[in-house]
């Protein structure tokens, strides 16, 4: 834990310092217990900004390429993603994987708090795509609360076809926990939608995007 609160303060403290961000909403995420962080995704940084500015550590998947990549970079990329519990995932495996939601299922039966794109990958076009339901399987099976993140500007941080960052001012908007009847891993597909279409519209409300009816069709792990 002290290793996360340091890793999480600098990054924080980097983040804060270079790009002002406002964030609204920390007080809704739970003190203790379990808890799944449902953000929308435009950004490759998303989850380090995720994981910098959340009160408490939240495990994201992430390309097993950030634990190896060489050079101080790497070592840095690794020990923050180390400190703060991701899960590497080798690239072209599907986050929405059975094997990959029953490692986010061990976590929350631990107590402790996992974060998943519901749209499956980041949106490209800044549109919010219809959520997959791996998010709504967990909510079901765990009865864990489920905080929806709207995050605004983030995509600016890393314009197409450009590797350095560039600070730019974003948003994070964490919105009330959302709270589900804990059916275990045996509910229909029917009820893993409605809970998925329901976190979707919180994270709508939140993020303020135009969404789509249909899937984010692209399948790299972010």
């Amino acid at each position: 834990m002290e290793l996360f609160d340091g890793i999480r303060w600098t990054t924080r403290g980097l983040i804060s310092g270079t790009c002002r961000p406002t964030v609204i909403g920390l007080e809704n995420v739970p003190k203790e217990g379990p808890f799944i962080v449902a953000p929308n995704h435009l950004s490759f940084l998303d989850s380090v900004i995720v994981q910098a500015l959340m009160p408490r550590p939240v495990a994201f998947f992430a390309k097993a390429e950030y634990f190896t990549t060489k050079g101080v970079k790497g070592r840095i990329m690794k020990s923050f993603f180390e400190a703060v519990g991701s899960i590497p995932v080798e690239r072209g495996e599907q986050a929405a994987s059975v094997q990959a939601l029953k490692t986010l299922l061990d976590i929350l039966e631990d107590g402790r708090g996992i974060g998943i794109y519901p749209e499956g990958t980041r949106s490209r076009d800044g549109i919010l795509y219809r959520g997959r339901t791996g998010v709504g399987w967990l909510a079901l099976t765990t009865g864990a609360p489920v905080i929806p993140v709207g995050l605004i500007g983030t995509e600016k941080l890393q314009p197409a076809g450009r590797n350095a960052v560039k600070p730019q001012h974003f948003t994070m908007k964490v919105g009330e926990p959302l709270y589900f009847d804990k059916t275990g891993p045996d509910h229909s597909l029917p009820a893993r939608r409605q809970v998925t279409d329901r976190i979707m519209d919180a994270i709508a409300e939140l993020s303020g995007q135009e969404r789509s009816a249909s899937y984010n069709q692209s399948k790299t792990v972010e």
